[in-house]
């Protein structure tokens, strides 16, 4: 028993040399541990014939160590004992028929295998999830020199793109990060590297800046993401916003927020059938559109519009600037008064107030004139500010002949 016993510390000893705590843990308090394997698992995995295999193993090798050959075995030799090929297929949702016989009947399972897995789950996932994070625990113990600071630091430390595997440290992609995010550019949270068109996933934007930066991260990608949407517009009311989907040939959306119903082409109210109501401060931009569109965009704008809207638009919007270049607003009732000639006191045609050209301010009925002789007035001694003598000079003489 003495050689056994000693045959048994030295095998575990040894195998706890050979495999990390992760593979292989034993019990300090009494006899007995954990042996983790990392085994490829077919989908109809035979375990009572694997535990059929390890007793072959036990007997054909009475009083000596097992543990090693039994790993060995299960590591090594497990899919050749099974006729399992490599690569192993692995079909994704496994079918309800094949798994409930295995479910009917336990008793053909040896009572010694224990199935952590649910025989009806999807193999494929948890594999690409075991596999993910043996990466990078792989990565996690190597030594990379960062692109930003070239500093060497260990994986663990470190960030990988992975569409194209450029590595840098933690410090320098938060930094980055945090940059990005705040002044909104959630679309350019790309690899460093120049040329290099690889972005961050949000888990490892997730991983590397706080919950308030991720947050508005988060809501700025769906916001873009919705923008980039042709079906997606948004509710027009200010103090709503709600992304909106509009069915497609229809030009009426309905707010799932507050209900309201709005024209998508022109954002106001819906009107049906009716032409959009062109705006007066968008005139000008819609005359400028219109002139220099195509022959099948200037139809399109006539469908939308009406022709008649169009051509009235481009007249409002031409006799606007007129107004805008050549007049000036009345300070009280707001008609638009040409000076043609004449001093800077102005009267007003439609509601006869006296008012400054210069300055646009109310000027008394009494003696209007004495806004330009007030030394402290921003008009003083500029009655005549602007205006050609030599042409008021003509003008009077020509009335006297």
């Amino acid at each position: 028993m003495s050689e056994d016993k000693e045959a048994q510390e030295d095998e575990l000893l040894a195998l706890a040399s050979i495999y990390d705590e992760e593979e292989f843990r034993q019990a300090e308090s009494a006899q007995g541990g954990e042996i983790q394997l990392c085994l490829e698992l077919p989908p109809d995995f035979k375990m009572s014939s694997l535990c059929r295999r390890l007793d072959e193993l036990w007997e054909e090798n009475q009083g000596c160590v097992i543990l090693f050959m039994w790993i060995q075995f299960l590591k090594e030799e497990a899919l050749d004992f099974l006729c399992i090929q490599s690569p192993l297929e692995v079909i994704r949702g496994g079918s309800k028929e094949k798994s409930e016989p295995r479910l009917s009947s336990p008793s053909q399972l040896d009572p010694r295998a224990v199935l952590l897995m649910d025989p009806r789950a999807d193999l494929l996932p948890q594999l690409l999830d075991f596999d993910e994070a043996q990466r990078q625990r792989v990565f996690d113990s190597k030594v990379f020199c960062c692109g930003i600071c070239f500093v060497e630091k260990l994986g663990s430390s470190c960030l990988c793109f992975k569409e194209c595997q450029h590595v840098y440290c933690k410090a320098c992609m938060t930094e980055y990060f945090q940059i990005q995010i705040r002044d909104g550019n959630v679309q350019c949270l790309n690899c460093p590297e120049p040329k290099c068109t690889s972005l961050a996933t949000p888990l490892q934007v997730k991983q590397l800046v706080d919950e308030e930066l991720f947050a508005r991260y988060d809501r700025l990608l769906l916001q873009s993401s919705l923008d980039l949407m042709a079906d997606v517009v948004y509710c027009p009311r200010q103090s709503c916003g709600t992304a909106v989907m509009v069915e497609p040939d229809t030009t009426m959306g309905i707010c799932s927020a507050c209900q309201y119903a709005f024209c998508t082409l022109c954002k106001l109210g819906y009107h049906g059938l009716s032409n959009c109501k062109i705006p007066a401060d968008e005139l000008r931009n819609l005359r400028d559109e219109y002139l220099s569109a195509t022959s099948e965009g200037k139809k399109f704008m006539e469908q939308r519009f009406g022709k008649r809207v169009i051509q009235k638009a481009v007249e409002e919007s031409f006799s606007r600037d007129w107004l805008n270049e050549n007049c000036k607003c009345c300070p009280r009732c707001g008609t638009n008064i040409q000076k043609v000639d004449g001093c800077n006191k102005m009267t007003c045609t439609s509601c006869r107030q006296y008012f400054c050209w210069l300055c646009l301010g109310l000027l008394s009925r009494v003696n209007p004139y004495s806004h330009f002789n007030n030394p402290h007035s921003p008009c003083y001694n500029q009655l005549f500010q602007g205006v050609d003598l030599d042409e008021e000079d003509a003008f009077w003489s020509d009335e006297e002949d």
